[in-house]
């Protein structure tokens, strides 16, 4: 059966050995240079040098961690589910925030997940209108591919409207499957340039905070705003023929996490605060979800160990008089 190791062969274990070498050659040659005067060698010591390696070498397999066969263990998951609320309309595609808004704001959602690979997170795409991305999920690799392909074609054009992602995911965040007797704990994160033109936010904030969601929301842009390029050249034209402008537009942004137990965090050309978000979610304390029953590596360490500290006993007890008066 082949053994697996559940600590790799590194420099800690390189300086282990190298002291012992070197503590045990100095503890020689002190033995050896006080039996000098009355006419001994110390040999006697010698026979003890095969079952000192011994143990050692026993110590530094246990440390190691030898494992071979499974074993089934029970594993009590706690988590939370997190929806991802990312404004895709086009003014997401200003170059205000270097390279553009939407771009900027792809990186830093690929580090964020990366750090919740406990949880379950999903994905919501909306302009003027919201959809289901990436479902709730704990693959990494799924959801990473989905935050790799946001852009602003992903939504028919038109006015944003930060309703309908709300609603969506509100709708996701409180559908508990069949046998799922413990809820997770729910957060959402809505990431937008803060330009809504929907006509009332109040009735699904009240249904937010009656959810206990949390919400947490990032405005992405600068004050001074920012022409809107187009994929053919050129710039986006108002109805009046002009370049349309967009600006970050904080204030709805901050009433949303206000009322909803959240916090509001910018990233701008200026400021990145997406650590602290990554801080606030870490601080949304999982609930307990179930308990599973994996199969895991059977760490054999004990075995070795309890070798090693049976002849560390031996050499205790067995004294050997080197210096004969």
């Amino acid at each position: 059966m082949k053994i697996s190791w559940a600590y790799p062969w590194n420099w800690a274990e390189v300086v282990a050995v190298s002291l012992f070498v070197l503590l045990y050659v100095g503890y020689i040659l002190r033995t050896r240079r006080l039996a000098g005067p009355f006419g001994q060698r110390g040999w006697r010591l010698a026979w003890k040098l095969p079952l000192r390696l011994i143990y050692f070498s026993l110590l530094l397999v246990a440390f190691l961690g030898p494992a071979y066969g499974v074993r089934q263990q029970a594993v009590r998951t706690a988590g939370k589910d997190v929806w991802l609320l990312v404004d895709v309309s086009r003014s997401m595609d200003a170059p205000d925030v270097a390279p553009t808004r939407l771009q900027k704001v792809r990186g830093e959602l690929i580090r964020l997940a990366s750090r919740f690979q406990a949880d379950r997170i999903g994905l919501i795409v909306f302009g003027a209108e919201a959809y289901v991305q990436c479902p709730l999920t704990y693959d990494q690799g799924a959801l990473q591919l989905f935050l790799n392909s946001l852009q602003t074609s992903l939504v028919p054009q038109g006015t944003t409207d930060l309703a309908p992602p709300l609603e969506l995911a509100l709708k996701r965040l409180t559908a508990v499957p069949a046998g799922d007797a413990s809820p997770r704990a729910l957060a959402m994160v809505l990431i937008s340039d803060g330009e809504d033109f929907g006509e009332n936010l109040e009735p699904v904030l009240r249904e937010v905070s009656r959810a206990g969601v949390q919400l947490f929301t990032v405005g992405v842009g600068t004050s001074e705003g920012s022409r809107i390029p187009l994929a053919t050249g050129g710039y986006l034209r108002d109805a009046k023929g002009r370049d349309a402008l967009t600006r970050l537009e904080p204030s709805v942004l901050r009433r949303l996490a206000s009322q909803s137990s959240g916090q509001y965090f910018e990233l701008t050309a200026q400021r990145n605060e997406f650590p602290q978000l990554v801080q606030a979610l870490n601080r949304v304390e999982g609930r307990t979800e179930q308990v599973r029953t994996v199969a895991v590596a059977d760490n054999r360490y004990r075995y070795p160990l309890l070798a090693a500290l049976g002849l560390l006993l031996l050499d205790i007890l067995l004294t050997v008089r080197v210096i004969r008066p």
